[in-house]
């Protein structure tokens, strides 16, 4: 089995209302799609959607990697050889996560689809029969986000995730809002998305909160200051959550040995795909941490990546996959039984692309043989 050639798309997701967090806000999701086929004729899909504030990489520069670094290196490469294909990947360019994980589910995809298994069985088999969805809360005023909450509740959800970091008493005044709201009925989680900066301000955010349970705080502080996630987890009884602060292995081995976080968000496109995912998920096990798989808002090609990761692990015990329900279009057919996700038994990443919605949300595309 080897790769014969790796198509590439740039497309647009088209938003049902704008997705707004601190640092930015989108009216709609730009992404990389990979269509990889084999010689014998086997086809697999991969995504990576790009953060410039997290990765340091665009969209523009993800498709760039694929085709003139990454895709060229890769033909006439066996698909099963995961360990390899990153090897031949880490040795072609430094970093890069989000490209090399739009080859790498691409890669799971097809080779799930050539042994007729699902993508968990490669990673483990299956551990978790299904997960709660958790709805993600835009920054809005207090009110609208306690209304957006209610409703979610009324539709079924059990626990919501917070999108604030803009300024701390009007973030503490949006937690406090949906808190009252339906704090009794479905558990609260915050993410701050590295904007309260320092663990002074983060600390003072949690002694105005004190009367509010939360589930866990993610990521209060700026990325690289990891001693500071550790303050606030020294000095606080809420859980706290590393999420841009964990890239890779070298992030998830000082988490470990500061004793920085009680969980970590493992996400795709910081890690390079499944295959590492995987890797720290083992990493958080043996130090006693817990694991979440968190999203950047993709399509249904790499929701479904990251949910057979988490539906493949123990120590995986909470998913924010929710791309694919905030999108008006998508290219693939990832099913949600809302408020759950249970997923199917079908080879690979179970997912249908259809390729004429693929083509039409396409802004370009470039094919290497």
């Amino acid at each position: 089995m080897k790769i014969h050639s790796i198509e590439v798309f740039v497309v647009e997701f088209p938003l049902i209302e704008p997705f707004v967090i601190s640092y930015a806000s989108y009216d709609s999701m730009p992404s990389v799609i990979v269509k990889l086929t084999t010689e014998d004729g086997w086809v697999g899909y991969g995504e990576g959607v790009a953060d410039e504030h997290v990765t340091g990489e665009s969209v523009e520069s993800v498709f760039q990697i694929i085709t003139k670094t990454l895709a060229p290196q890769l033909i006439g490469q066996n698909p099963m050889n995961l360990e390899k294909i990153h090897d031949v990947m880490n040795k072609a360019i430094l970093g890069a996560p989000t490209a090399k994980a739009a080859i790498d589910i691409a890669c799971y995809d097809v080779v799930g689809k050539a042994l007729h298994v699902p993508a968990y069985v490669l990673l483990g088999g299956r551990y978790h029969e299904k997960f709660p969805i958790t709805h993600v809360l835009s920054i809005d005023t207090p009110e609208k986000m306690a209304a957006s909450a209610e409703d979610r509740v009324a539709k079924g959800y059990t626990s919501f995730k917070m999108k604030v970091g803009y300024d701390v008493a009007d973030d503490v005044a949006r937690i406090k809002a949906v808190s009252d709201r339906v704090g009794n009925k479905a558990a609260i989680r915050v993410d701050v998305n590295q904007g309260w900066k320092s663990a002074a301000k983060t600390l003072q955010a949690l002694d105005a909160l004190k009367n509010v349970a939360l589930d866990w705080l993610e990521q209060p502080v700026v990325a690289e200051d990891i001693d500071a996630l550790a303050e606030v987890k020294a000095k606080s009884s809420t859980p706290i959550m590393a999420d841009e602060a964990l890239v890779g292995f070298k992030q998830m081995r000082e988490i470990i040995a500061k004793r920085a976080a009680d969980k970590v968000n493992i996400k795709l496109m910081k890690c390079g795909g499944m295959y590492p995912a995987a890797k720290l998920a083992a990493m958080a096990e043996m130090a006693g941490i817990d694991c979440q798989v968190g999203s950047m808002v993709e399509s249904s090609v790499g929701s479904a990546a990251g949910f057979h990761v988490a539906f493949s692990k123990k120590t995986i015990s909470s998913v924010e996959l929710t791309g694919p329900l905030k999108f008006s279009k998508d290219i693939g057919n990832l099913h949600y039984d809302v408020p759950f996700i249970q997923l199917n038994e079908k080879a690979g990443l179970g997912v249908d692309v259809n390729e004429d919605i693929l083509h039409a949300l396409t802004v370009y595309s470039k094919e290497v043989k």
